[in-house]
């Protein structure tokens, strides 16, 4: 990461000096202090600060709106239409520091809530027909507001059949199951079955209610400050003191949970990260795109989350080491089922980078996992992600390798200086990356030391979950053509770098109690040849198809990205080690295009495609498990897929072979892995590229210096 302690300072200073001159007496209430600090940060420690306009006002008024109400379950058209008087007014009241329009839509939305709450225990009350030919769509983003009382009772109405509909189907297929294995099971009725999923609902809907009891004003502006901030650009964030301690509990690494990263689209939770260590990640249980419908322990109903919010999801499913929770979920491929997760400390050691001997035709090749781009703040010589990189090229080397896989999947990023030291092992000496900073100064990394650790055949593996510092690490290699990539059609596309400003710092003397902190964009990333990775990312050389192949998923995808820009190519001298690319492109384009299983991926990603745009759900009992059943036996077309096993032969560097005799949990991890490799078609590519890269140049390795 970037030092930006001086600018912040100097920052801070100003702010403290200028501080005087804010009227606390007139704006003396908490809210308004923080929307006159935030937009006053923003504006002038923002990298790329937009004008607080009539544009800017327009798109925070549509923002704010949805995160209140995005599914339309409270408000009434009339009541956005009273909303729009102050479509055009925010930045106005934001300039004056004023909360008029948080009032009258936080006021509103109270009110409707009551409304709601006396009304759907009477649609609960009475039993549904699941025989009529009903449709509901959950397409939330183009749908109209309900214009009466009564279109939103009606609306309420087929939301609440469609959750007591996916029970009932659940229980009437468990008493199904329960028969075949006991034939004296005395199958329920259906009138009963019906009854169980109706008092579910109603215990979910008393939940949710709950939980919407439990927020107060404060919790409403954080949305509102929030959708301020999200304007400017996807990363930037304000946190209230709570969330902040909660930001700095998952950056400390070591927690209690099932170990993934959630987030939000279109209402729903949504899987963002599995990470490395943690339960999901040890039992192969979710990965991102998949939808939390519902969210149980093993005593207790399942309670439904679309729709709520993200912390209190996250409470739902975070608990002590050993407890259970069971989580309902909606699969990239629409399948739905739940997963039983034993909650457990997310374990550090599986986010290290990691190496393994692969044989093909009695040749040795090296693969290199890097999950992260690890290091301690505190001290840069412990261990981080560039030393353990350099002490595995330099035992991959031991065993004689041919060719080295640096696999960069699913890295989110990290520390900067690790990506700069670990470019360094692959040139002699030049830049690395470039970085424009608030205020428009640029800075140049560079690797200084002239020692190469490994010149020989390079393939890095990416895909669309690649970001931030491995895309920086990618492009490197790839403009000094030390490296082909194989992968994605483009990397995410996070070009930006972030800080975190604690807002009590700011103002000298503050009496409103604690004001949180603002994440907030500093810098922007820069290839050295000039051009950004931000939204563009890093483009493969060769393009290998997965499953999320036309999912968006991208920075490009995100709300209010900042944009590609280019600003002038750094001092640098490519090798000549890619002479032979065009052979080793075209013989790989043509084991892809000929590969039945990767075919058959092509063919899944497609369809994983149709199913996420797919909002529309039928409420009539025979079609809904129709659809469901049509769902299930296309997804297992795609099963074949997990049949494929390479004739790679999987070895470990000595360091591991001795970790592997003396313990059995560490050998556990290897066998899994090696079982994972086996499986991964990606790799075996990579191998194969290798071996034509041999095959053509028969380059020198340089000794270690």
């Amino acid at each position: 990461m970037i030092n930006k302690i001086s600018n912040w300072f100097l920052l801070v200073l100003l702010f403290l000096t200028l501080s005087s001159f804010f009227d606390f007496n007139q704006n003396n209430e908490k809210d308004k202090l923080l929307i006159e600090i935030i937009s006053y940060v923003i504006e002038r420690g923002h990298f790329d600060p937009k004008n607080i306009d009539n544009e800017f006002s327009e798109n925070m008024f549509k923002e704010f709106i949805e995160n209140m109400d995005g599914q339309h379950r409270f408000f009434l058209s009339s009541d956005i239409g009273n909303f729009k008087k102050y479509k055009y007014d925010l930045d106005d009241q934001i300039i004056n520091s004023k909360t008029t329009f948080f009032d009258l839509v936080y006021n509103k939305l109270i009110q409707r809530q009551e409304i709601v709450k006396n009304f759907y225990e009477e649609i609960l009350n009475k039993p549904f027909s699941f025989n009529e030919d009903e449709i509901i769509s959950l397409d939330y983003k183009n749908a109209p507001y309900p214009t009466t009382l009564n279109d939103l009772k009606f609306l309420w109405r087929k939301r609440l059949k469609l959750s007591t509909l996916s029970i009932y189907v659940d229980k009437k297929e468990d008493q199904i199951n329960q028969k075949k294995i006991d034939s004296s099971h005395a199958i329920l009725d259906d009138y009963i079955l019906e009854k169980q999923s109706r008092e579910i609902t109603l215990s979910n809907m008393k939940n949710f209610f709950d939980s919407v009891d439990e927020l107060n004003r404060n919790d409403y502006f954080n949305i509102y400050i929030n959708s301020l901030v999200k304007q400017f650009d996807p990363h930037s964030f304000y946190f209230s003191p709570n969330e902040k301690e909660t930001f700095d509990t998952s950056i400390s690494g070591k927690f209690e949970g099932i170990g993934a990263r959630l987030g939000k689209k279109n209402q729903q939770i949504t899987i963002l990260e599995v990470i490395s260590g943690g339960p999901v990640w040890k039992g192969n249980l979710l990965e991102p795109g998949d939808v939390i419908l519902k969210v149980s322990d093993s005593s207790g109903d399942p309670v439904e989350v679309t729709g709520m919010r993200l912390d209190d999801v996250v409470k739902l499913i975070k608990g002590p080491k050993g407890t259970n929770v069971i989580l309902n979920v909606k699969r990239v491929d629409g399948t739905v089922n739940d997963v039983n997760i034993v909650r457990d400390i997310v374990e550090l050691e599986e986010s290290y980078a990691k190496a393994s001997i692969i044989k093909k035709n009695e040749i040795n090749y090296g693969l290199i996992y890097l999950p992260k781009f690890y290091v301690d703040f505190k001290s840069y010589n412990e261990r981080n992600a560039a030393n353990d990189v350099k002490k595995l090229i330099i035992q991959l080397k031991k065993e004689k390798i041919n060719g080295l896989v640096l696999d960069l999947r699913d890295n989110g990023g990290g520390s900067l200086q690790t990506v700069v030291d670990i470019t360094g092992y692959f040139i002699k000496t030049g830049p690395v990356v470039q970085v424009k900073s608030t205020g428009g100064k640029k800075q140049v990394l560079r690797d200084r030391d002239p020692s190469i650790i490994w010149n020989g055949p390079l393939v890095v593996l990416v895909n669309e979950l690649s970001a931030s510092a491995s895309e920086i690490l990618a492009a490197a290699l790839q403009d000094y053509n030390r490296a082909i990539v194989i992968g994605s059609k483009q990397t995410f596309g996070k070009g930006t770098v972030q800080n975190v400003v604690d807002l009590n710092k700011i103002i000298a003397g503050n009496s409103y109690g604690n004001l949180g902190a603002l994440k907030l964009t500093t810098d922007k990333f820069y290839r050295i040849n000039g051009g950004s990775t931000q939204l563009e990312g890093v483009k493969s050389d060769i393009i290998f198809p997965n499953r999320y192949s036309f999912i968006e998923i991208g920075e490009k995808d995100q709300e209010n990205p900042l944009p590609w820009d280019f600003i002038g190519s750094a001092q640098f001298s490519p090798s000549d080690t890619k002479n032979n690319f065009e052979y080793v492109q075209n013989e790989s384009n043509k084991r892809i295009v000929s590969n039945t299983y990767l075919n058959l991926l092509k063919e899944e990603a497609k369809w994983v495609k149709e199913q996420q745009d797919q909002y529309k759900y039928s409420l009539n009992y025979s079609e809904f498990v129709r659809n469901r059943d049509s769902i299930v036996k296309i997804s297992k077309k795609f099963d074949k897929i997990g049949n494929y096993r390479s004739d790679l032969t999987i070895d470990w560097i000595e360091e591991d072979r001795l970790e592997i005799d003396a313990n059995n949990s560490f050998k556990e991890k290897r066998a899994r892995w090696k079982e994972t490799l086996t499986k991964d078609i990606q790799l075996n590519e990579a191998i194969n590229i290798l071996s034509d890269i041999v095959q053509k140049q028969k380059a020198p390795i340089l000794a270690i210096k």
